[in-house]
């Protein structure tokens, strides 16, 4: 399916998020594929991503750690970085044999390079909100592209918008309301955002990308629909993996809870108090970055690394350096900052620079 852009499309348009819940098996990607077309999803999405291109292996954990137990987000993203191309081949075969849209979120300009030829469109992760060169090499694609706002302020979120538009302004850009942060409590869900998002920017299609813990009768994506969310994603596993400790398993949804959300679309009607929907919603005006997004703003997004050994005097290029987790470092928005400088002095690899190592 060619999707030319998200004004087009069938609404609600509901993504699974599988991400990595598949745990390297074929096999089990294509039963939770099946679960997710059952219940009714538009589209199954996964991550496409090595470990050594998206983390330093000194890399902090952002996420509760009563959920999942492993610290290092190296090493949590090196147990489930398998598939490759022929695998992702695969999964695309499988999700055309069940009539279902096949997505996948590239986390680096090799997984986007691959992708383009299985995707109709891409989704650009909260962590990446402000990697600019991943952006652009997305956008160079002239595919839509869907961007989740997770732990972005107002500021950064009109700096992306306008980037797209000025650059790729024939590029069809969605903004997805997101609250970085595993699992979400209600209380920061914050849906009113939805609302304020629509009204900034009302040429734009807006969506929602949850991850609270889901609610028996899926209230939060049926009322985020309601409040202006054409497009819906929540992670997504089998119904006997639901709840399941490390992975994300334990805050995604199943096929009852896609089932629920229909019959909610359907009925026109939320079955919840009062109460609940007021903490749901939240009220705020604009968007701030919030207290529980603080970690991840801080450890999932990325800094300037050293790609390799760099001797005194060596010019930076995109040979040399790699964006990569943490994002207390030199940010991709001054990318250009150090581009073409030169190093003062000898750096090791999978070094976080700092503007001390550079000759300004």
């Amino acid at each position: 399916m060619k999707i030319k852009n998200f004004k087009n499309l069938k609404k609600p348009y509901l993504i699974a998020e599988i991400g990595v819940n598949h745990e390297n098996s074929i096999d089990l990607a294509e039963k939770i594929i099946k679960q997710a077309k059952l219940g009714g999803a538009s589209a199954v999405k996964f991550q496409t991503y090595k470990a050594e291109k998206i983390a330093s292996k000194n890399s902090p954990y952002y996420w509760d750690l009563n959920k999942v137990k492993e610290k290092s987000q190296f090493r949590l993203f090196k147990k489930y970085d398998k598939f490759n191309l022929n695998h992702y081949k695969k999964l695309k075969k499988i999700c055309d044999y069940y009539s279902i849209e096949f997505l996948s979120t590239p986390f680096d300009h090799d997984a986007v390079k691959f992708l383009n030829k299985l995707v109709p469109f891409f989704k650009i992760a909260s962590a990446d909100a402000t990697n600019i060169p991943l952006i652009e090499k997305v956008c160079r694609t002239g595919k839509p592209i869907l961007l989740s706002t997770g732990a972005c302020n107002e500021k950064e979120i009109k700096l992306i918008e306008n980037f797209v538009k000025k650059n790729f302004p024939k590029i069809d850009l969605a903004l997805m309301h997101c609250i970085l942060s595993y699992p979400t409590k209600y209380k920061d869900a914050n849906l009113n955002i939805i609302k304020v998002l629509k009204k900034k920017y009302p040429h734009r299609v807006i969506g929602y990308s949850d991850h609270t813990m889901p609610d028996k009768n899926s209230i939060v994506i049926s009322h985020a629909y309601n409040l202006g969310a054409q497009i819906i994603e929540k992670h997504f596993t089998l119904d006997r993996l639901k709840g399941k400790k490390n992975n994300d398993h334990f805050h995604s949804m199943d096929f009852n809870d896609l089932k629920t959300f229909w019959r909610n679309i359907n009925v026109k009607k939320l079955y919840s108090e009062r109460s609940f929907l007021s903490t749901i919603t939240g009220n705020k005006k604009e968007r701030k970055v919030l207290l529980c997004e603080k970690s991840s703003r801080k450890n999932a997004r990325r800094s300037i690394f050293t790609n390799g050994k760099i001797s005194k005097g060596n010019k930076f290029s995109d040979k040399n350096i790699i964006l990569k987790r943490p994002g207390d470092g030199i940010s991709p928005l001054l990318i250009k900052k150090v581009l073409h400088k030169r190093s003062n002095k000898i750096l090791k690899d999978d070094h976080k620079l700092e503007w001390s190592d550079i000759v300004v």
